[in-house]
């Protein structure tokens, strides 16, 4: 039997209390019924005593303290589930919205997921391929695995991600299958709009789940979003077997609204104004990640997120940090220059690519070439540095191998089309014709085997005007 209450305590920005409750659960979903006919939903924040504090997912707009009634359902918030959930388009809070109609589901599961042992969790080992060269050589993304992208206002993550989504595959040969969960937090209308179109247009609509929670919507609907992303993923990846990457911007808009939130609520704030739970919160959507023992499928994850003020100390990016296993950091001054992706290399790493790549899984020399490109590009940076106090006429030969090496890896290896699909064959051929640039006596990453074999100046004569 659940109880309808009459009539509200108070109204504070998307929170309403109610007194007199009884029996009320944390995280329970309510319907709560206007005078004009319309119903919201709603969950239950806090609990204290008999008296219950909602948080309103459409606003609080037109509520009466006096007519408004609510009905608390006995359940947490749940998202319909189905294999028909592919090729649809949603809003944040789980409805469609792209006018065919609703799911038929075959179930319901809690959107906050289920506490997973750590135990039953695999080592993440398959990668998949991007078709972007800088992230599939030098900070290769594998299944199972959380790898943020760490940008900033105005640079082209978003046209990154489309691509990803667009290019994003496992080997072919393997006959498992993929699939793509998107989903974009307080984004703009244009870029909804962009998202759909280049999904579309590409045709691999069909084979993504997308979650569009746009700037204009509810807060509220906001902190619901990842999660109703992830509940799909895992439903996917762990029922229907598929291998699953969820890519999720921007989670900056997303901890934004859990501040607005909590200061409604009058918590006291942390840094920033952010509230102390942030390393919790932002954990609770990350660890959804991973392969587990006796299932088929996984789930990957790409956050993206913007640094406000390009600092990477700042608490989103540094908390997002400590949880991931490595970041993909975007660069202003390449992006300036005119190269996409801009990935400033040096600074961006996979914790888990050394367990994924090598023979059998990409190429044998695949190790030994992603070390060695961070090395030289290293030396780059140094090497520009210095040319910068004496002047690049007063550099050493190999100083100057250094610089030209640079350009080349920034405008041929770094720097792609925005619908170039490179395989790891291509990839890692094109970081040879590179390192080929170099004197051999400089390739100290790389067995002399292997140099023997791949080094080749005459590789390096196209780079050369």
């Amino acid at each position: 039997m659940s109880l309808q209450y009459i009539g509200l305590s108070e109204v504070n920005g998307p929170l309403v209390v109610l007194d007199k409750v009884s029996g009320a659960g944390y995280d329970e979903v309510v319907e709560i019924h206007l005078d004009d006919g319309t119903e919201r939903i709603g969950k239950v924040v806090e609990i204290e005593g008999d008296k219950v504090v909602l948080q309103v997912f459409e606003g609080t707009k037109g509520l009466s303290l006096t007519n408004t009634k609510t009905r608390f359902t006995g359940h947490p918030m749940e998202m319909p589930l189905s294999e028909e959930l592919l090729g649809r388009v949603f809003n944040g809070a789980g409805k469609p919205i792209d006018n065919l109609g609703d799911i038929y589901p075959e179930k319901f599961a809690d959107i906050n997921g289920k506490p997973l042992n750590p135990v039953s969790r695999t080592y993440p080992r398959n990668y998949i391929r991007t078709g972007i060269s800088s992230i599939d050589c030098l900070m290769t993304l594998i299944r199972g695995q959380k790898l943020p992208i760490f940008s900033g206002s105005g640079l082209s993550h978003n046209k990154l991600a489309a691509q990803i989504v667009r290019q994003a595959r496992i080997s072919e040969d393997s006959g498992e299958k993929f699939a793509v969960v998107f989903a974009a937090m307080g984004v703009k209308n244009d870029v909804a709009d962009y998202f759909k179109k280049s999904f579309a247009d590409s045709g691999v609509l069909q084979n993504v789940v997308m979650f569009l929670n746009l700037a204009n919507d509810p807060i509220i609907e906001r902190i619901l979003t990842p999660r109703c992303a992830l509940t799909v993923a895992e439903y996917l990846a762990y029922e229907k077997n598929m291998h699953i990457l969820v890519i999720m911007t921007d989670i900056t808009s997303y901890c934004e609204a859990l501040r607005e939130f909590s200061s409604s609520k009058g918590e006291i704030p942390a840094r920033k104004g952010y509230p102390g739970y942030l390393y919790s919160d932002l954990a609770s959507l990350y660890e959804r990640a991973g392969v587990i023992n006796g299932a088929s499928g996984s789930v990957t994850q790409i956050p993206i997120l913007t640094m406000p003020n390009d600092d990477i100390t700042h608490p989103i990016p540094d908390l997002t940090g400590y949880i991931t296993e490595g970041q993909i950091v975007l660069d202003r001054n390449l992006e300036q220059t005119g190269y996409y992706p801009p990935v400033s290399v040096l600074p961006s790493l996979s914790r888990l690519m050394k367990d994924g790549i090598g023979e059998g899984y990409t190429r044998a020399d695949h190790s030994a070439v992603s070390n060695q490109l961070f090395a030289a590009y290293a030396k780059v940076q140094d090497a520009r540095s210095l040319a910068s106090v004496i002047g690049e006429e007063e550099l050493s030969p190999i100083d100057k191998a250094y610089m030209a090496f640079g350009v080349q890896f920034e405008k041929h290896f770094i720097s792609q089309g925005s619908d170039e699909n490179r395989t790891i064959d291509e990839t890692l051929d094109l970081g040879w014709d590179l390192l080929s640039l170099l004197p051999m006596s400089e390739l100290d990453r790389v067995d002399e085997k292997l140099l023997k074999e791949k080094y080749n100046p005459e590789r390096a004569k196209r780079f050369i005007e």
